[in-house]
Formats: C-alpha cells, structure tokens, sequence
C-alpha cells in the first residue's frame, strides 16, 4: 500500500487498529522518520485510547491506560542482541494488553510473540509504502 500523505496512513492504522485483540504484538519497523510513532498515535486512537501518544525513545516503554491496555515500546537506543524481558517487562504480562514495538530488530532473533508485522518505507517526503505481514493464525 502506498499513501500519499501522514493524514491517509493515521485513518489506515486507526482503521486496521479495529482489527487487534488482546494478546498481540506488532512490530514496526522503518528508518527514522518514516512514520513509526504516526501509526502508533492512530493505533491507540483506533483502540479508544484517548490521551497523548509519544515515541517512548527515553524510557523505552510507555503503557497507555484502555482496554485493554496499550503497551508502547521504543527500543531505539537499545544494542546489541537482547531479549524483552531485558527492558523489565514479562511476555506473559503483555498477553494482557496490545504491544507496539518501534525499532523491533533491535531484538534480532528474539522474537516475543510477534503476531503483526508492519515495514515501512519512505518513498518521497510524503510518500509512503506500507506492508502488513500477519502471523499466524492471529
């Protein structure tokens, strides 16, 4: 998918928002200003979350209060081979809510559970290619 503007690829992520359940994961992957945070703020819109969305870059994770709970991470300032339970959170905790993980090759092969795959790549200052991978039978 390709979108032409920031506003069309909010309404995409708060309209495929609407498709999540408690339990996943999804991993969102592109270079820095690809537009990784702009899906995350319609994520949680599109879950009913109300209150402000940012890149949790300093802290690493930001749980936004909603049902079920959003749990947003952004392991950009991460190195090397780690593993989630690393930052302090259990996998089994995050079965509870909804994961958002920025930067998730940061984990290598560690993967948590991821159940959504979306890469991101910049086409033109406007532009962008958007592809969804869905794993399993999520």
């Amino acid at each position: 998918m390709v979108f032409c503007s920031e506003e069309d690829t909010f309404a995409w992520a708060e309209a495929f928002a609407k498709t999540l359940k408690k339990g996943h994961m999804i991993a969102l992957y592109g270079n820095l200003g690809a537009g990784k945070t702009v899906i995350s703020r319609a994520i949680c819109k599109g879950l009913g979350f109300e209150g402000s969305v940012c890149s949790p870059t300093y802290t690493i994770l930001h749980q936004y209060p909603n049902n079920p709970p959003i749990y947003h991470f952004d392991l950009y300032r991460l190195e090397g081979m780690i593993d989630i339970s690393e930052v302090g959170l259990d996998v089994e905790l995050l079965k509870d809510g909804i994961s958002l993980i920025e930067w998730p090759e940061r984990l290598e092969e560690n993967d948590p559970g991821f159940t959504h795959i979306i890469k991101i790549e910049i086409l033109s200052e406007t532009e962008r290619k958007i592809s969804l991978t869905v794993k399993g039978d999520s």
